[in-house]
């Protein structure tokens, strides 16, 4: 229900290749800045190093206000709007929109990602076509910062990453001013409603709503 595989649909990024050598995403999160670094040295024409290793497709938009740390890849069709700060180690792919004040930091986005108003995503994963609504946030560190630890309830596993944020497969829709807290895994096709608080396992095709009850879809 957390692997890789049970995730996401790879032929939606240019990380496919990497993605495949780990059983879960969480592993894959100490080597997105050498990926993106390996694969930008690759791209072909299509693409503009406009700072160095900073490569933006000719048909993104980005914003002349938008800060775009090294090293970063912006796919085609991307919107990057007013006042994002794209710290660096960021993969976004193909159509994408990196909101206003948005702030990206060691993430892998695949095509089709929304993160579109105040949103802050770090150390996590963002499968086909995820969105986060308005004011949504990735908590990427416990408060006592001690190891993150993958719960479901049933398994524990031990991540061995005093960083992590959330695993979102694909097509999961985040409901406006929610948190993510460290190692939050969010099944393909489930929805989490507003102002939720979400930690631990959610499997696909469920909701989940703010009491903490969890549902699955008909």
């Amino acid at each position: 229900m957390y692997k890789t595989e049970d995730l996401f649909d790879l032929e939606h990024t240019l990380a496919k290749e990497y993605l495949s050598n780990f059983t879960y995403p969480w592993e894959a999160l100490d080597g997105i800045k050498e990926l993106i670094i390996n694969i930008g040295s690759n791209l072909g024409d299509d693409y503009n190093e406009i700072s160095p290793q900073v490569w933006v497709h000719k048909s993104a938009i980005v914003a002349p206000t938008a800060f775009l740390g090294s090293p970063c890849i912006i796919g085609k069709e991307c919107e990057v709007r007013h006042c994002a700060f794209i710290r660096g180690a960021a993969l976004v792919g193909d159509k994408c929109v990196v909101g206003n004040s948005v702030e990206l930091k060691n993430v892998i986005l695949f095509d089709s990602v929304q993160t579109p108003h105040y949103n802050y995503v770090g150390d996590s994963i963002l499968g086909y076509k995820a969105h986060m609504g308005a004011g949504s946030i990735t908590s990427n560190v416990k408060s006592d910062k001690s190891l993150v630890i993958i719960n479901d309830g049933n398994n524990k596993i031990e991540t061995k990453r005093k960083k992590v944020g959330a695993m979102l497969g694909d097509y999961v829709e985040i409901g406006c001013n929610s948190v993510l807290n460290p190692g939050t895994v969010i099944g393909r096709n489930s929805n989490v409603y507003p102002t939720s608080c979400v930690r631990g396992v959610i499997l696909e095709n469920s909701i989940f709503k703010n009491s903490g009850v969890i549902v699955r879809k008909v």
